[in-house]
């Protein structure tokens, strides 16, 4: 009787224990990520500026615009960094590359963590780094030529100011991001943040010109949350 007893319990206990193991996906799923896809629009009109260039015009052109403001269709607001604000926790890293091709910083805004960043010559002329920042150290390096790529480090979380010193009006920004859950909007305004925690949360979009605005968003594992911005000119 006793080792039927004993058998019982033993069998209960194998039970339980793949029920538990068998309801741990649904545990994961629970405290899984969801995503966020953001649309900022932009209330006015495209900032441009076009100036004449008498530099290195076989590769960076007579011409170039700088646009401050960039829009695209329904009234989309590219090269703004849309971030959750505060969020902890992950350890994904999101490494930088930034190129100079025709004169130009590709991408004029470019989103990484803390740490390394690749920056290219894809000109094949001389160029010269230039970043501004306050929590990191300046980089101030010429790139010749024959010098295609480099790699600097970027360890605090800040928005880096990149100029060129050989060519004046050459501009772009680096937005080093605490956490991995950022993206840029591209030409449409739109962009997609993955793998969010479940939770209540606060979107933060920086863009060059305009500043910063919030947006609040609830992310449910599995799914996808929309959210829209609208920034107003200054």
């Amino acid at each position: 009787m006793r080792k039927s007893i004993i058998a019982s319990v033993a069998a209960v206990s194998v039970v339980a224990a793949i029920v538990v193991a068998g309801g741990r996906p649904a545990g994961v799923e629970a405290q899984g990520g969801g995503t966020i896809e953001a649309e900022v629009k932009y209330n006015g009109k495209p900032v441009v500026e076009t100036l004449k260039i008498n530099k290195d015009t076989e590769v960076c052109g007579t011409e170039t615009k700088i646009e401050k403001v960039a829009v695209g269709a329904n009234k989309g607001l590219a090269n703004a960094v849309v971030s959750v604000a505060g969020a902890k926790g992950a350890s994904t890293a999101r490494k930088g590359v930034i190129d100079q091709k025709g004169c130009v910083f590709v991408p004029h805004v470019v989103a990484m963590t803390p740490g390394e960043i690749e920056i290219k010559n894809s000109d094949g002329i001389l160029h010269n780094v230039h970043t501004y920042s306050t929590a990191n150290p300046a980089i101030n390096k010429a790139m010749p030529k024959f010098r295609k790529t480099m790699t600097e480090k970027l360890d605090k979380p800040e928005i880096v100011k990149v100029t060129c010193d050989v060519h004046s009006w050459m501009l772009g920004w680096i937005a080093v991001m605490p956490h991995p859950y950022f993206g840029v909007t591209g030409a449409d305004g739109t962009t997609k943040i993955e793998n969010v925690p479940a939770g209540k949360h606060t979107i933060e979009v920086w863009h060059e010109t305009l500043g910063k605005q919030t947006a609040n968003v609830e992310v449910k594992a599995g799914q996808t949350a929309k959210v829209s911005l609208e920034m107003k000119g200054k």
